[in-house]
């Protein structure tokens, strides 16, 4: 199935699904962190904070600090490489799974009130 929308439409469903998600009544995630977190979901396993960071092109403490944030809500996990004990792998949880998986809803009930 292809979508086709004007550049104004997409503002305009990224706007209804940002007002959507501040709206609830939980933690919204900065857009990098959404970057993150898609990227974790989406592109199958390992992650490690040293890949994510070559990924967004960004240095690994910015990695780490959306880490701890996402962390503290539950969004994701973070263990040693048991391996190689310099790297950390994240490993995804229920909660992020669900998290993504009722912004994944938002989009599309936001989608299908497009003009």
């Amino acid at each position: 199935m292809s979508l086709e929308l004007t550049a104004s439409q997409a503002l305009g469903l990224w706007h209804q699904v940002a007002l959507g998600q501040v709206r609830q009544d939980r933690s919204d995630l900065t857009l990098r962190q959404m970057a993150i977190l898609l990227h974790i979901y989406l592109v199958p396993p390992p992650h490690t904070v040293r890949g994510l960071a070559a990924t967004l092109s960004v240095t690994k403490p910015v990695i780490t600090r959306a880490l701890d944030s996402m962390g503290r809500n539950g969004l994701v996990d973070r263990v040693r490489d048991e391996r190689d004990r310099r790297n950390v792998i994240i490993k995804r949880t229920v909660k992020g799974a669900l998290y993504l998986e009722k912004f994944g809803d938002l989009i599309i009930d936001r989608g299908r009130s497009l003009p």
